[in-house]
């Protein structure tokens, strides 16, 4: 069966028993429907327990299809309440981008999947809606002020601040606005980013409540006077009604697995050309909640753990407990020089080969003191031989490894239970987490500490764009943020094409991008774009709706 066909056939419970079972009272309940519920931080009970445990899921570097990161994240969580803990997924929610694009959702699979996948996948409780119009509003508002007399004297040469859209249209790139003569305002060079690589996505991820999300909506640098002097939201005056118009897609969304456990689905940014990471609020959210919570960070560890312990956790306060690194046999034997086409076959020799991406990763986790535990996503595809070799490898480089097949049997059944063993090996022991830099280090050297230590790279070349971006940031005093890597997710370096574990090449820094709301540096690498174009053959095509109003073509 499909994913859509399984999560239609599962038995799902009313929202309000899912509440219940996670302690939520019913005052900070509000229903949207019978099986999804955004949750009011504010009116949970008071707690002076010690906060819940995180657990990070990563992954090694991915093939185009994914290799089932949330499939993992989901099963495991299962598992680990099939173990008999109290648990709690954090996850991120689904753009409409990939859907309707290449990649497809962020629900799970098989039967490991939070539910109701279809409404999750489309619009959801409408967050994503409230992010596009805020931002699309402070757009609008920049250019009324530019035509209203600009009392603020903001140069429309350098307006820096993006209008967004929750679909890929590569068309909007690259647009000229405000034509049409004086009553249509002032005709300037504009674009459009994809809502998840925006701003205000980042804000509304990293945001610890109402009062902190309109202090970073007000801190937002949007553009520059005419003298180049940076200008703020709060210099146009409009943070509170940014503020207004999130204020309910700022609680958390509950919803459900197959398996019944609890997830707050929250916040989308991606991984590779943003921080990856669901909302602050849902993580403390679910640690007040529960003992242990299971997050992910989006694509592999390269990008979406990197920024989980150098942005999120910096600026929650909070280590995790323990890492997992997902990995397949068919992203190995890729990595080892296996053509897409002939992934299907066994070969022990490619996944050897491919293992060089995989223990890269791990070594990097281990450089902010963590020792992660390795999930092997098992594929139809895979033969045992394949299977062994790599547990024995793990083995061999000290590396704690299960193989999961919590697509087929789902985290409700047994195909987790190692997984979540050794998980709860890993939580108890000590960590001694550190982050990769310090935040006084300055902002190209950050970079450089990332190219070198993270991805493998010899040397970081820096653009005549970057450079000036660079002045700028020290002259305005912006440099003890940290950085936000853009980046291909196929490769360890900027070439989607590189596979495997390079070393020593040249990572290409196009052009730096300062983010003073969500409180970090966008550096821009190679020819990553920040609005994705829709592949010749979109999942749209797939897609349709039956008789009965159901989804069709769903993955």
């Amino acid at each position: 069966m499909s994913d859509l066909e399984i999560a239609r056939s599962a038995a799902v419970r009313p929202i309000e028993d899912i509440a219940d079972a996670a302690g939520i009272p019913r005052e900070a309940v509000e229903f949207h429907g019978r099986y999804k519920a955004k949750i009011d931080p504010r009116l949970l009970p008071e707690d002076d327990g010690v906060p819940g445990q995180v657990v990070l899921v990563s992954a090694m570097s991915p093939t185009p299809a994914g290799e089932g990161k949330s499939t993992c994240t989901v099963g495991l969580a299962d598992s680990l309440a099939r173990a008999g803990q109290r648990v709690m997924i954090a996850l991120r929610e689904p753009s409409l981008g990939p859907v309707l694009g290449m990649k497809g959702g962020a629900t799970g699979g098989g039967y490991s999947q939070v539910l109701p996948m279809d409404e999750i996948n489309l619009h959801f409780t409408g967050d994503f809606h409230a992010i596009t119009a805020a931002n699309n509003a402070l757009a609008a508002l920049i250019d009324n002020h530019i035509h209203q007399g600009n009392i603020l004297g903001i140069d429309p040469r350098r307006v820096t601040f993006k209008r967004v859209l929750d679909v890929n249209d590569r068309a909007l790139r690259e647009v000229v606005i405000g034509l049409g003569g004086p009553t249509e305002g002032t005709p300037r060079q504009d674009g459009f980013d994809i809502t998840v690589a925006s701003e205000v996505m980042a804000v509304f991820c990293l945001a610890q409540d109402l009062d902190d999300l309109r202090e970073r909506l007000g801190n937002i640098t949007f553009g520059y006077t005419y003298e180049r002097t940076p200008l703020t939201v709060r210099d146009l005056g409009v943070e509170g009604a940014l503020t207004l118009l999130l204020k309910d897609a700022i609680k958390p969304n509950l919803v459900q697995t197959i398996a019944g456990t609890p997830a707050l689905v929250h916040g989308g940014p991606f991984a590779n050309i943003a921080h990856g990471c669901n909302s602050v609020i849902a993580t403390r959210t679910a640690r007040q909640l529960a003992d242990i919570v299971v997050t992910e960070a989006g694509f592999g560890a390269d990008l979406g753990a990197e920024k989980f312990l150098d942005i999120k956790a910096r600026a929650a306060g909070f280590a995790p407990g323990a890492v997992v690194i997902v990995a397949t046999i068919r992203a190995l034997k890729m990595h080892g020089g296996v053509a897409k086409t002939e992934l299907a076959a066994s070969n022990v020799e490619a996944v050897a080969a491919g293992t060089a991406n995989l223990l890269r990763h791990v070594r990097n986790i281990e450089k902010f003191g963590l020792s992660p535990v390795v999930a092997v996503n098992q594929f139809g595809t895979d033969s045992e031989e394949e299977l062994d070799w790599l547990l024995g490898w793990c083995r061999t480089e000290g590396i704690d490894a299960a193989v999961a097949d919590v697509w087929g049997q789902g985290g409700g059944g047994p195909g987790g239970d190692e997984l979540a063993a050794k998980v709860l090996a890993a939580l108890d022991r000590p960590v001694d987490f550190s982050h990769l830099y310090p935040l006084e280090l300055p902002v190209e050297d950050k970079i450089r500490t990332i190219a070198r230590e993270i991805y493998g790279a010899g040397n970081v070349d820096f653009s005549a764009a970057a450079l000036r971006r660079l002045a700028e940031i020290r002259a305005n005093g912006w440099d003890a943020l940290p950085v936000c890597m853009a980046k291909t997710q196929y490769s360890f370096s900027d070439d989607p094409t590189l596979l495997g574990a390079p070393t020593g090449f040249d990572l290409h820094v196009r052009d730096l991008v300062i983010r003073t709301g969500a409180g970090f540096v966008v550096v821009t690498t190679g020819a990553v774009m920040t609005m994705p174009g829709l592949p010749k053959e979109p999942a749209a095509l797939r897609m349709d709706v039956d008789a009965d109003g159901q989804a069709v073509g769903l993955f």
